[in-house]
């Protein structure tokens, strides 16, 4: 796992940390918001940048490429997140959401949605570096899966491909199997191309032919 000092974190959040006294819920937003800054600070991660939640975003954070997001959110700040799970869909990373809401409804759609951790007020600076680490253990072992399973996608597709080119050659010549494939094989070699890229070269010339 990456050091602390490694990981490029960005922030989004309300742009004020001195709010009017008199809003009670504004001054215990950005107590939650300073709370947070103090321990990634403590604990020696690295906040390149603390970004407001506007339309803008998707922009911002695609030109930084943070590590990871924290979205430092108001109750029922949904627009905020929307635009961090929309600007995080070409280049994933994990997102994790501070909120004062304890309405747990929307942790589903939030985990739905992309976010890797769901993190409810009350959270104690120094409780931070565990809540990051695990965030960043479970986006890492979640991508493993997603290449696994994409990996065994273009495996079976690849497969499919390659039985079809070798029916096609076996109908056109009157090859047996291991005589079209090994054609194939022959031509991948001489090419320096894959066997897949072959086979679907044969189906594309085929198709052209008619």
């Amino acid at each position: 796992m990456s050091a602390p000092q490694a990981l490029r974190i960005v922030i989004v959040a309300p742009e004020t940390l001195a709010p009017d006294p008199a809003d009670a819920q504004a001054w215990w937003e950005a107590e939650r918001s300073r709370s947070l800054r103090i321990g990634l600070l403590e604990s020696g991660y690295n906040i390149v940048a603390v970004l407001p939640p506007d339309l803008y975003l998707p922009e911002r954070l695609a030109q930084i490429q943070p590590d990871l997001i924290i979205v430092d959110a108001e109750s029922g700040a949904r627009d905020t997140l929307e635009h961090v799970v929309f600007s995080s869909r070409e280049a994933r990373r994990p997102i994790v959401l501070f909120t004062d809401d304890h309405n747990t409804s929307h942790v589903r759609d939030a985990i739905a949605a992309g976010v890797t951790a769901y993190v409810v007020a009350g959270l104690a600076p120094e409780r931070v570096k565990p809540v990051l680490e695990v965030a960043m253990a479970r986006f890492q072992h979640e991508e493993g899966l997603r290449r696994e399973l994409a990996d065994a996608r273009t495996q079976l597709h690849e497969r499919k491909t390659i039985e079809r080119a070798k029916g096609l050659l076996m109908r056109r010549h009157a090859w047996t199997e291991p005589e079209a494939y090994e054609r194939l094989r022959k031509t991948a070699m001489d090419k320096g191309l894959r066997l897949a890229e072959v086979a679907q070269r044969v189906l594309d010339v085929a198709d052209m032919l008619g």
